[in-house]
């Protein structure tokens, strides 16, 4: 089958750092799903890996944590399972997968069927392949960890997104307006990231390069009972700390290091968000992944949710995933970047 990957770390520019591969079909084991791959999107893990990350020795490494594409096998167990939702050959799937099994950047990949769900009906396989990854990584994080729908005593019902032209910033402006009544105050800093978040439902978008705690206090609603960080939590830790209220909940995603004790003062919570960890860990609501993509496609089927999908690149090719590698890393990205189908190899 054709393929993606990469045979060591380093920039984009290096000879390996992305390259068209053939690689046998896999086979599905005891609760897989063997999909054959139609549209994959391509996220800021997948750059931090290539950057970082020592693949196996002779083996090229295939990224990819989010796709679309239809069933063609099932694992020995998967019909016997009680699966939150019932597969069979034909099906149409979306899914994040897991990021120590071979990603999505190939024509067929395996994946625990406990992580997947039925594809919303409504979109495109590539409106669809832009949901898996930060849909999970919001609700995760939303409803999960920072458990916005229990009150923090005396805060303001409000949550403040740290990034939210981002894909999970995105995703988590939707969520909230479509399952809660809390107050959505997203941050930006550039004219077309804040006219995202504006039409994606926030309330209130405020300029993340300058100090949030006055920005916030301007809104007369008082402190803010959570905020959610998709980067830069480490810089803005002490703005974050004073512009919470106390008893708190602080929810991240990037891996910033920092200094928890001034948070006690205030009994504010730290709530990081692993959007693998259920999958590396095998916990044993490993389905709850399945689960909250049967809640998303149904949220999109019935207009709540849309797609974040802004860009479509072209087929999935080494020259084209490199492309978008380059785009998530300029920086400049809004929403999700997209690619469909396979070129055919030199």
């Amino acid at each position: 089958m054709k393929a993606v990957g990469y045979t060591h770390p380093g920039p984009l520019d290096e000879d390996g750092a992305l390259r068209d591969v053939e690689l046998p079909i896999p086979e599905a084991e005891e609760h897989d799903l063997l999909v054959q791959v139609h549209a994959v999107s391509v996220n800021p893990v997948d750059c931090a890996i290539r950057a970082t990350e020592q693949p196996r020795a002779g083996q090229p490494r295939v990224l990819g944590y989010d796709a679309v594409g239809t069933i063609v096998g099932l694992g020995a167990s998967v019909e016997d399972e009680p699966l939150l939702e019932h597969f069979a050959v034909g099906d149409r799937v979306f899914y994040a997968g897991a990021i120590d099994r071979p990603g999505s950047n190939a024509e067929y990949q395996i994946v625990d069927a406990h992580l997947a769900a039925h594809a919303p009906a409504s979109l495109s396989d590539t409106h669809a392949a832009a949901l898996p990854l930060t849909a999970l990584t919001a609700w995760e994080l939303l409803f999960d960890r920072l458990e916005v729908t229990r009150p923090v005593p005396g805060a303001a019902s409000a949550v403040v997104i740290i990034g939210g032209g981002g894909g999970v910033g995105s995703m988590a402006i939707q969520l909230l307006r479509a399952l809660t009544n809390v107050t959505v105050i997203a941050t930006a800093s550039r004219p077309v990231t804040k006219a995202w978040c504006a039409n994606l439902g926030a309330h209130h978008v405020l300029d993340h390069r300058r100090p949030l705690t006055p920005q916030v206090a301007e809104l007369g609603l008082g402190a803010p009972g959570f905020v959610l960080s998709t980067a830069g939590s480490e810089e803005r830790q002490g703005d974050i700390l004073e512009l919470l209220a106390p008893q708190g909940r602080f929810g991240y995603t990037d891996h910033p290091e920092l200094d928890v004790q001034p948070f006690q003062s205030k009994c504010i919570s730290l709530h990081p968000e692993d959007v693998f960890m259920r999958s590396r860990l095998q916990t044993l609501d490993l389905a709850e992944q399945g689960e909250i993509l049967r809640q998303v496609g149904e949220l999109v089927d019935a207009g709540k949710l849309r797609s974040t999908l802004t860009s479509t690149l072209g087929e999935i090719d080494a020259a084209t995933v490199a492309e978008a590698h380059r785009f998530i890393e300029s920086g400049t990205a809004v929403g999700k970047i997209t690619l469909e189908g396979f070129s055919s190899l030199p």
